[in-house]
């Protein structure tokens, strides 16, 4: 009846039901003063004072405030305020000495560089004013950074176009002709870079025209060309060969791996070279140290103090702890915020004072909070009892259902509320504008029909092409709908008036579309989300009205799995800093900060090879961390001292479980089948890797998740966790002491044979606990249902609940009695164990102590994907932290066991897999060591035999040309002349009548021009031809034109000079390529001792695994029997 009511949740909020008895009593308004009385400060006594008055107050500088309460002159409180407050010159106004008064954490913080070029040039002008920011801003400048502190490789954006010019240029010996020039006379064949900046793509024109040794061997192979290596390096792509095969009707390509292991040797020499160069010479050294400092190390972060705030309005009740108040400050004063903290650091009351404050201080007119909608009733109770008198408007399901949802939007918009609270699904049916939408789509669609014309015209990759013509065509499809659709007469978001968004949990808004042209980045999101697209638009359209300062994200964890996702948290809040450094594409965010590199592996399918993008390493990580704490408020557990249960002997009960017989035959099972899936014995239908991962995983959890028939180990994990769980039980009955049980798999439903939930909980019965003390969380299927199962697990009814990670992370606060958690499995994100953990390790825990158990079965996928995950979170937490104290450092990806991990989980035996990585690597060492061998052979051949030919050749050629135009120079006449049949003619017309007329054999000389004599060939399928002899033999296309043909007769005895120029430059290309192949077939192999010490280590591991020495190599090098026959000679395992 009162739901509808606005004020409903006021009237709630007046009674506190007790979740046992269910007896209804008065809240604490009834007894207590649960509303700060709202004191206006009349007077104070020091201008510190009133400065801390006017921030509290207005969040800003208001000195004719300070004036009125500090009875004082204005000129006098500056002064006394020297050092806590600074003017800014951008803000200043020089008829009014209030205005642009900043506080000292605000100046001396942010860009600083800039900020003290912008004072230099005003104190030249206004010394008294700004000779004192110059002063305090110079002691403010981070340390500049060397060139050896900075990471800068082939792709970064920011490298002039004409730099990357001029390293191909050096390093690959172009000749001139091919080079940029400025009057383009060989514009035509000019090897060119160009940069797209729409899209972050980098091009190279006549990638085919230069064939020098340098191009084709020192740098390039036979497959493909520097130019072409470069151009993939440019653009963040690791090279790959495709061969072209014919599969019936069909043809296909597959990835040639021994040819792109040859060109990823080249690739990685060029990048190193590039590295090499950038910084060899002083003067580009300089430019770009100075322009790295100048664009990212140049920011000093501000340290954000709240201890002024005095929250009136606020429950006094409710103390707010230090790292929440200046949590609080960085909203109101920082603009954009990722409020980074940890479970239960209380990020429900920083939103909820954040937004009341901003109301209160004039920063914010509306704010909307959105929550996950299980939570919005709890986060509408939460805000009213931090602030009792707040007008808050709580949305429900019905709020939204069709007939009722015009007219509640209508009510947020009509309402003077302090806030609206939203779930999230109901916030996505708030629409944005068709035109914001319009013009949104209409950008996209804008920036890839770029993107698609560029590759076009630069011969780009297929596949790109055609995917980005997809997401084309989709989102043409989108914006058609969206334009024929009627008008809906429901308010927009833009007239909501809504201008501050706080928005919880916002990882669920991570797969937000980022173009990109490399495929399949680990954290990256290509296909475009509704739910995030929706939420940026939002976002965007908030930024614009707030002037940057009205969106705050919330979330525990920001980097759930890899750190490329940290890119897509700054598109949301700092978009604005990306597009000024040149960032704002990710592949441009990627080649400044991270280095993306694809490796070539099998495919899980066992289709063949495939391509996998991931960020191998991190790099200028401090100028990163500095970029995103602009606006990430970082809040771990170790940062925080808060009133949480702590581990029994401080640290986890590791329980591990010996394999069965069963499972190990099915491990041994699971190598064959790899083995199998490795060659290509199977279809990818029948078998593949990653469905051997999950089988590995179902197995280490329990065996009859595989088999339902499998036998019950007693000993394996699963009964050592019921054993572990009664236990803990019994010894807490005096509190009713409940505990979690985590497990991914073996959820109930489905009609399976064996249920995992459905047997602990019958072997816990059997051990003496009552059918009614054991839930589980797929039980309750409504929010109503879920909320009543939560209350009895914190009453103590129920003991233990059974649940997963998705079903029971965000928002179960059960942790009134916890005991025990259990980890049952192992999930695959650092970020699920932390949503597991955040629900016993929490504020309002009644134990100081608790246990926490993780299982494993022995020599399964168990124990190496709590490995993989534990590396994960230490990585992430090291750099959300700032403990990385490296410059650079590894990312680490998610995992799918490969066949060395299968077989070395299957035996037990860590060195299995050494001795397979070992084999892998000698494999491609020795292929390597063969090609180095074949191309040292070939080039002392071309050294010898091939280049010194084409120069005598070349030579003669040439000194024929010069006769020829010795020929042309001494019979040119000054006017034109020719001969045809003795007759001689002055007008090219006429004489080109009468060439056209002459039907003689084509050994016979029809006459003579410039001294060259003419002759005339007449082919039916060639056309007809002038032959013009010298002491060499040219042929002109005889056309329709009369005139024409004459003309090109001319051209072609002007062009000789053109000639002798072109064979000169190929004889000094000749010679260039000689220096080059001596230089390059001298040279030793390059991983010569790497090489050795591979082979003593691999037999090192033959001897004591006890293998045979006939045991095979693991990789395909490609080549062909008879090549591999001859590989191995000296090299062969022994």
């Amino acid at each position: 009846m009162f739901d509808d009511d606005d004020d409903y949740p006021l009237l709630c909020s007046l009674e506190e039901i007790n979740e046992k008895t269910k007896e209804v009593k008065k809240a604490a308004i009834f007894n207590k003063r649960t509303i700060k009385k709202i004191e206006k400060i009349k007077n104070v006594k020091t201008a510190n004072e009133a400065l801390i008055a006017s921030l509290n107050e207005f969040g800003e500088i208001r000195l004719d405030y300070m004036q009125s309460i500090y009875n004082s002159d204005i000129n006098k409180i500056i002064e006394e305020l020297q050092g806590q407050i600074f003017l800014d010159p951008l803000l200043a106004n020089e008829n009014d000495i209030t205005i642009g008064w900043i506080t000292q954490d605000e100046y001396l913080s942010g860009n600083v560089r800039e900020k003290l070029n912008i004072a230099k040039e005003y104190s030249k002008k206004y010394p008294q004013k700004y000779l004192y920011n110059v002063k305090a801003l110079e002691s403010a400048q981070p340390e500049k950074l060397e060139a050896a502190d900075i990471d800068i490789r082939l792709g970064t954006t920011w490298i002039d176009v004409q730099d990357i010019e001029s390293f191909i240029y050096e390093t690959l010996k172009t000749p001139n002709y091919y080079k940029n020039s400025e009057d383009n006379t060989y514009e035509k064949d000019e090897i060119r870079v160009h940069y797209n900046e729409k899209n972050a793509e980098w091009n190279i024109t006549n990638k085919g025209k230069d064939s020098s040794v340098s191009a084709t061997e020192t740098y390039g192979t036979s497959r493909i060309n520097a130019y072409k290596i470069i151009e993939e390096s440019l653009n963040l792509k690791s090279v790959l060969i495709r061969d072209r095969v014919e599969d019936g009707d069909k043809v296909k390509y597959v990835v040639n791996s021994k040819e792109t292991m040859l060109a990823r040797e080249k690739q990685n020499l060029i990048k190193q070279e590039f590295k090499d160069w950038l910084f060899k010479d002083p003067g580009r050294r300089n430019k770009y140290v100075e322009y790295y400092n100048e664009q990212f190390n140049n920011t000093r972060l501000r340290e954000y103090d709240g201890s002024h705030l005095t929250f009136p309005g606020m429950n006094p009740e409710i103390k707010l702890r230090k790292h929440q108040i200046n949590a609080i400050a960085r909203t109101l004063y920082g603009g954009n915020t990722l409020l980074a903290h940890c479970v239960g650091a209380g990020k429900s009351f920083e939103m909820i004072a954040s937004s009341m404050e901003k109301k209160r201080m004039g920063l914010a007119k509306k704010s909307i909070l959105v929550v996950p909608n299980h939570l919005t009733g709890q986060m509408g109770n939460e805000f009213l009892k931090l602030y009792p008198s707040a007008n808050i408007l709580v949305t429900t399901k019905k709020d939204f259902e069709k007939h009722n949802r015009k007219k509640f939007i209508s009510r947020i918009a009509t309402g003077d509320y302090d806030a609206i609270i939203i779930g999230h699904s109901q916030f996505e049916k708030i629409a944005v504008s068709n035109e914001r939408q319009e013009i949104m789509i209409n950008n996209q669609i804008d920036q890839i029909t770029e993107a698609i014309r560029e590759a076009k015209e630069n011969d780009g990759e297929k596949w790109s092409i055609k995917q980005m013509e997809k997401f084309k065509k989709k989102l043409e499809i989108q914006l058609k709908e969206l334009l024929d659709k009627p008008k809906d007469t429901t308010i927009e978001f833009e007239q909501l008036g809504i201008d501050s968004i706080y928005v919880d949990e916002a990882h669920n808004y991570k797969n937000c579309s980022v173009f990109s042209k490399m495929r399949n980045v680990a954290g990256i999101n290509t296909s475009n989300a509704k739910k995030a697209s929706d939420m940026l638009m939002k976002c965007e359209y908030i930024e614009e009205v707030s002037n940057g300062r009205g969106v705050i994200f919330a979330t525990g964890t920001p980097i759930s799995n890899s750190m490329s996702e940290m890119f897509v948290m700054q598109r949301f809040l700092q978009n604005k800093e990306l597009k000024s450094k040149g960032l704002q594409h990710f592949d441009a965010w990627a080649a400044t900060f991270g280095e993306v590199t694809t490796s070539l592996e099998l495919a899980p399918e066992g289709t063949g090879y495939r391509m996998r993008n991931r960020f191998s390493k991190f790099t200028n990580l401090p100028e990163l961390m500095t970029m995103f704490k602009k606006i990430a408020d970082i809040q771990t557990p170790d940062m925080l001292d808060l009133p949480i249960p702590k581990l029994k002997d401080g640290k986890y009960k590791l329980i591990s479980a010996d394999p069965s017989e069963f499972t190990q035959e099915k491990m041994d099972e699971f190598v064959v089948r790899a083995d199998a899936i490795r060659k290509a014995k199977v279809k990818p239908y029948e078998d593949n890797m990653l469905k051997i991962t999950n089988e590995a995983r179902l197995l280490g959890t329990d065996p009859r998740l595989l088999d339902p028939d499998a036998e019950n180990d007693m000993n394996s994990k699963v009964n050592k966790c019921i054993e572990a769980v009664f236990k803990e039980y019994s010894e807490s009955t005096d509190i009713k002491g409940t505990q979690i049980i985590f497990s991914d798999v073996g959820t109930p439903g489905g009609g399976k044979e064996f249920s995992l939930y459905d047997y602990i909980k019958q072997e816990l019965i059997k051990k003496g606990m009552k059918e009614d003390e054991i839930c589980f969380i797929h039980d309750a299927k409504t929010d109503k249902q879920k909320e009543k199962m939560f209350s009895e697990v914190r009453q103590g009814t129920k003991r233990v609940i059974l649940g997963s990670t998705s079903k029971m992370g965000v928002g179960t606060n059960i942790q009134t009695r916890l005991v025990a958690l259990h980890h049952l499995d192992c999930p695959y994100r650092p970020s699920d164990i932390e949503q597991r953990e955040g629900r016993i390790l929490r504020q309002g825990n009644i134990c100081s102590e608790v246990n926490i158990y993780r299982y494993v079965t022995k020599d399964t996928f168990d124990s190496y994907l709590w490995q993989i995950v534990e590396q994960k979170q230490k990585f992430i937490s090291q750099v959300m932290t700032s403990k990385v104290t490296q410059r650079n450092c590894e990312d680490i990806d998610e995992a799918t066991l490969s066949f060395a991990e299968v077989k070395a989980l299957a035996t037990g035996n860590p060195l299995i897999k050494e001795k397979m990585d070992i084999d892998n690597e000698v494999a491609r060492l020795i292929m390597l060591k063969n090609e180095h061998d074949k191309q040292k052979y070939r080039q002392q051949d071309d050294y010898l035999i091939k280049y010194p030919k084409l120069i005598t050749a070349t030579k003669q050629t040439l000194e024929l040309i010069k006769k020829d135009k010795d020929i042309r120079d001494n019979n040119r006449k000054e006017y034109f002349e020719i001969v045809l049949k003795g007759n001689i003619f002055t007008e090219r017309v006429e004489a080109g009548k009468f060439l056209k007329s002459i039907n003689e054999l084509k050994d016979n000389i029809i006459g003579e021009f410039n001294g060259f004599k003419l002759k005339i060939e007449r082919s039916p399928r060639e056309g007809d031809q002038l032959i013009v002899e010298g002491n060499l033999t040219y042929k002109i296309e005889i056309g329709h034109s009369e005139s024409g043909n004459l003309i090109k007769l001319e051209n072609l005895l002007d062009s000789l000079d053109r000639r002798i120029e072109k064979h000169e430059n190929k004889i000094l290309e000749y010679e260039r390529n000689i220096d080059e192949l001596k230089e390059n077939y001298e040279k030793p192999f390059s991983y010569e001792s790497e090489l050795k010490e591979k082979l003593k280590r691999q037999s090192e591991l033959n001897t004591l695994l006890n293998f045979d020495q006939k045991d095979e190599v693991i990789v395909d090098d490609g080549s062909a029997p008879e090549e591999k026959k001859q590989s191995k000679s000296k090299y062969q395992e022994r």
